[in-house]
């Protein structure tokens, strides 16, 4: 049973396949290194190929839609960040629909059509929910989702078809159970199933060719963070990292799920790379990626008792921090109690009092950091 939503409209897969782009294997045996140096950071090579793509079919979809994924992942390393690749990403996206469009128009069952519809409304529906452009998004999702219902009960066609139907299935259901605040639009949105959405995730991220990766992605962070499945989500990370070992994406994540596994020799050693390639200006490492491997670095030392080494790896996840968001993570906020606690027992009490002070400043009361500062800050009253 696939989501729960029935338009009512059938397609069938056509008997002359080679119209199609999707369905010719020949095009992605040509195009397969081109999207390998696109999630491999090696951008100017893959659109190089995606160039020659557009030159050979001028009026079809997949070209654009393909130049948006890559600028996608150019942004992808820091998606916070305000860059001018934001509209150049929604230029690309609405050139694919633009195209879809036309060919949907001639042919109101073109699946292939239907999919790139889909796919492109929903690449901009994610883009605003990061955002945080709510209304944006579900406006772009409303649309999608007009565009899926057309490739419902036509995965045969291909399975790249499958991956939309997976993200509906599986975020329909969790953004309903994480953003109460926005139920009262979702009420205009069908409920999906979130194991489906799973099962039918994995089928993709085995079978498709363009939507492949994007489905590893996704499933490595629901395996991670909720259904804490997090030795899946270490295989599948350093299944993608080994394909993929310049997207600093994949990389960070390897090295999170190392640390989050308690692997922690080889964790240091992926963090310290991670590092390595910062300085070195390679292409897509930034001050996000930066702030992982130093808080792991820092945590694994002084997990160790090795409270010198780690001191200036916190200290770099808090400047780190402060240069690239306003937003004050977890990883920041551990590593200004890890030093306050190191200052405490140095009698750096003053110091120590303002960094408990940060900690309680963006933390709720009942939070148990905030409850931690607060025990810290009593402890310091007694001794000074």
């Amino acid at each position: 049973m696939l989501c729960q939503f029935n338009s009512g409209f059938s397609m069938q897969a056509p008997k002359d396949s080679t119209k199609y782009l999707l369905l010719n294997m020949g095009l992605q045996i040509e195009i397969t290194d081109a999207v390998d140096d696109m999630y491999n950071f090696n951008f100017l090579r893959a659109e190089v190929a995606f160039n020659w793509l557009k030159y050979k079919y001028p009026e079809h979809p997949l070209p654009y839609f393909l130049y948006g994924i890559s600028t996608w992942w150019q942004m992808m390393p820091n998606l916070d960040a305000e860059t001018p690749l934001g509209d150049e990403f929604l230029a690309y996206m609405d050139s694919a629909i633009v195209k879809a469009k036309v060919m949907i128009d001639e042919n109101e069952n073109n699946v292939e059509a239907a999919f790139f519809l889909a796919g492109s409304y929903g690449f901009k529906g994610r883009y605003h929910s990061e955002r945080k452009n709510w209304g944006r998004a579900a406006g772009a999702g409303k649309r999608a989702l007009r565009y899926l219902k057309k490739t419902k009960g036509n995965e045969s066609f291909s399975p790249e078809i499958l991956f939309g139907d997976a993200l509906f299935n599986y975020y329909s259901i969790w953004i309903r159970e994480n953003y109460p605040m926005l139920r009262p639009i979702l009420i205009f949105f069908p409920k999906g199933d979130k194991q489906l959405g799973i099962k039918q995730m994995e089928e993709v991220s085995l079978n498709a060719f363009y939507t492949r990766i994007e489905a590893i992605y996704f499933l490595m962070r629901i395996k991670a963070f909720e259904e804490k499945k997090v030795f899946e989500a270490l295989r599948l990370a350093e299944r993608i990292y080994s394909q993929y070992p310049n997207n600093p994406y994949f990389h960070r994540f390897y090295a999170r799920m190392l640390y989050t596994t308690g692997q922690y020799e080889k964790a240091e050693e992926v963090s310290t790379e991670i590092l390595n390639r910062i300085d070195k200006e390679q292409k897509g490492y930034e001050e996000v990626s930066g702030r992982y491997a130093s808080f792991f670095l820092g945590h694994i030392n002084q997990k160790k008792g090795n409270t010198a080494i780690a001191k200036p790896y916190f200290e770099q996840v808090i400047k780190l921090t402060e240069a690239v968001s306003g937003e004050k993570s977890g990883y920041y906020l551990f590593s200004q109690f890890y030093l306050a606690e190191d200052e405490a027992k140095s009698g750096l009490y003053d110091s120590a009092l303002e960094r408990i002070s940060i900690i309680r400043d963006n933390t709720r009361r009942r939070d148990s950091m905030n409850q931690k500062a607060r025990a810290l800050k009593k402890e310091i009253r007694k001794k000074r």
